[in-house]
């Protein structure tokens, strides 16, 4: 059975066009910035006496240490290919949004079981130290998530640091909040019961972050590209009789390569045929990789276990 081994590949990411956005320097400006607020919010917990603070500089720590890692991955996801990594190390920055998500709802785990102790034994909320550090990390958190906002649609690398920086701003407004009512009415267990609120935020806001970066990290199908639309587009080509062996799967959290063989008793159509297929993909299903074999037989399938698919 003679076949026409055909491969076109474009630099397309997931099919969008964006500007080119300087995330590395965002990553140092990011890590900076609460690499000095934990060490300042450890210092003012230490003078205020206050576990809260120095638990949250744990937790701050934490962040700091996901920013380093996703900013690794990006610069590893941008190392040409080798002859042992074919794909180069895009892969990285998946493992890194896996990384990201899992150490942020461990983080929440840790703060939502702390929550439900001290609606035991609730604790006075400490006074305006812990409220204006509280504030500060507000708008350190904030403005670090405001810098990663415009990747994180595109990119579940960057959305990563994005959900960690956004989470912790939103636990430094629940302090404030809570610690401000707590204050005025004196029902200390608002604090608790304000973190847990927080937590069923944050969690609704990773858990789709957890799922995208697991689903591409086992070589599945990207969210955003639906398999049997891609089917049948492919199926509907002039001259295809039929589809095989297709598979769909990120090569990084911004880019997805597609494989397939397609049956056209003709023969094949020619290179001009293969260019607008592979901007077609590129264009209705965010493709930008594209390897397709041409098989003018479709009843044998060779060296193939999933000939069906």
């Amino acid at each position: 059975m003679p076949h026409d081994h055909r491969h076109e590949h474009s630099h397309a990411g997931h099919g969008h066009s964006h500007g080119p956005v300087d995330f590395g320097r965002r990553f140092a400006i990011g890590i900076g910035l609460n690499t000095a607020f934990v060490a300042a919010e450890a210092a003012f917990g230490l003078y205020a006496n206050s576990m809260a603070l120095l638990a949250d500089a744990g937790h701050n720590l934490s962040d700091v240490l996901g920013l380093a890692v996703a900013w690794s991955a990006a610069v590893l996801a941008r190392r040409p290919p080798s002859a042992r990594f074919t794909f180069g190390l895009r892969g990285a920055s998946i493992l890194s949004a896996l990384f990201n998500a899992v150490i942020l709802l461990v983080a929440v785990g840790a703060i939502a079981w702390e929550a439900v102790l001290r609606f035991g034994r609730p604790e006075p909320v400490e006074g305006g130290v812990v409220m204006a550090v509280a504030a500060i990390g507000i708008a350190i958190n904030g403005f670090t998530a405001w810098m990663f906002a415009s990747g994180r649609r595109h990119d579940l690398n960057i959305r990563g640091a994005y959900l960690h920086m956004a989470a912790d701003a939103l636990i430094s407004a629940g302090v404030v909040v809570a610690g401000a009512a707590a204050l005025a009415t004196g029902w200390f267990w608002i604090d608790p019961a304000a973190s847990l609120a927080i937590v069923a935020v944050i969690v609704w806001g990773t858990w789709q972050l957890f799922k995208d970066s697991l689903t591409l990290s086992l070589g599945g199908v990207p969210a955003g590209v639906d398999p049997q639309a891609v089917r049948a587009f492919l199926a509907g080509q002039p001259g295809v009789a039929g589809v095989h062996d297709l598979h769909i799967w990120a090569t990084s959290t911004t880019q997805t390569a597609l494989s397939a063989h397609l049956v056209m008793p003709a023969g094949h159509p020619g290179d001009a045929f293969l260019s607008a297929l592979a901007l077609e993909l590129r264009e209705r299903n965010a493709i930008g990789h594209m390897t397709v074999q041409i098989e003018t037989d479709g009843a044998a399938c060779p060296l193939s276990d999933n000939c069906a698919a």
